[in-house]
């Protein structure tokens, strides 16, 4: 796999450099630091993927993303950046990044998104996954009634039916239905995944009895 690496900074693509070639599938094929630079150098070489930053002292690595696509070029595009916003990382889907990296990342993370985007897979940082999720879920559960949401959380909690319908004084016949309602509307697969979902998005806290 060829890589080619765009960042403004000097050392940057010279540690990125470090990490790439610590894996033996991948060859750094060259480099640039801005969208100049970068339009050549993927026409040199014709990268299988390009690792750039978003902002490049006044340009931004996206220009580049939407430049190489409207030329036609088939390389796979992974943004490393520092910003972890909503903002950014919209724009960024929408310019149709393979892969969101945020400059924290420990390099086996890096490497890990490398070798998952250049399978044809997408790679998010943990954080902007976590964040994404959050909005995503935050529509979906809109959709719960009160008393869903409420059976929900119990889930979350580890309930099995019987103590929701005490808990929530209602039969465990109602139990069942809301659960069916819960998994349709949150197009989950069983009452496992909702509770995990739950717990995911904060709704709910599992916390296991332990004996001593």
């Amino acid at each position: 796999m060829k890589i080619v690496i765009v960042d403004d900074h000097p050392l940057v693509r010279k540690g990125l450099a470090a990490v790439i070639s610590m894996q033996q599938n991948v060859q750094f094929a060259g480099e640039a630091k801005n969208q100049r630079e970068a339009m050549l150098v993927l026409e040199e070489t014709q990268p299988d993927l390009v690792l750039l930053d978003l902002k490049l002292a006044d340009e931004s690595g996206l220009d580049i993303i939407k430049a190489a696509r409207r030329m036609g070029f088939n390389s796979k595009f992974i943004l490393l950046t520092s910003s972890a916003s909503r903002e950014d990382f919209l724009k960024a889907e929408e310019a149709g990044v393979d892969g969101y990296v945020l400059k924290e990342a420990l390099p086996e993370e890096l490497l890990y998104a490398i070798q998952l985007v250049g399978k044809g897979r997408k790679y998010y940082d943990p954080t902007i996954l976590e964040n994404k999720l959050r909005e995503e879920a935050g529509s979906l559960t809109d959709e719960l009634t009160p008393k869903e949401r409420e059976v929900l959380i119990e889930l979350g909690q580890g309930a099995c039916n019987r103590e929701i319908a005490a808990k929530l004084f209602i039969s465990e016949f109602t139990v069942k239905k809301h659960v069916s309602q819960i998994l349709a509307k949150l197009r989950l697969a069983d009452r496992t995944q909702a509770a995990l979902y739950a717990n995911a998005i904060g709704l709910a806290k599992y916390e296991p009895i332990t004996t001593i």
